[in-house]
């Protein structure tokens, strides 16, 4: 994404678009993490931490940011809200940190994980 200004111009990376956009993600009640985009025989997998970003596909063309999050929520919460809620905090957060509208955000959810025990959260 660039902007230019009469002083000059800002290019942002769309890699730093997509840490933006993972981190909060992160932040969403009901997400547990971050899936691969490429589901490798249906499964998905649980990204570690340093890796995250591979669940995050950020597109700029016509300086208009579009963003698809690929993201395991938790059993039993509702993935409509949860996804919806993803949404908003990303689009929110991108708009905040760029100054500028974002086209669409948009959620895959790759998978469920069931919590270990009552008191596992995540």
């Amino acid at each position: 994404m660039t902007e230019e200004k009469r002083l000059g111009r800002i290019e942002i990376s769309p890699h730093a678009i997509a840490i933006i956009a993972g981190d909060a993600v992160l932040k969403c009640y009901g997400v547990v993490g971050m899936a691969s985009k490429n589901l490798m025989g249906g499964i998905a997998d649980l990204l570690q931490p340093d890796r995250w970003q591979r669940g995050v596909d950020v597109r700029v063309r016509d300086g208009k940011v579009a963003v698809d999050l690929y993201v395991i929520i938790q059993y039993g919460t509702r993935i409509s809200e949860v996804a919806h809620g993803v949404m908003n905090g990303v689009k929110y957060a991108l708009e905040q940190s760029l100054g500028v509208p974002i086209a669409e955000v948009n959620v895959h959810v790759q998978g469920l994980r069931i919590p270990r025990d009552t008191n596992d959260r995540g």
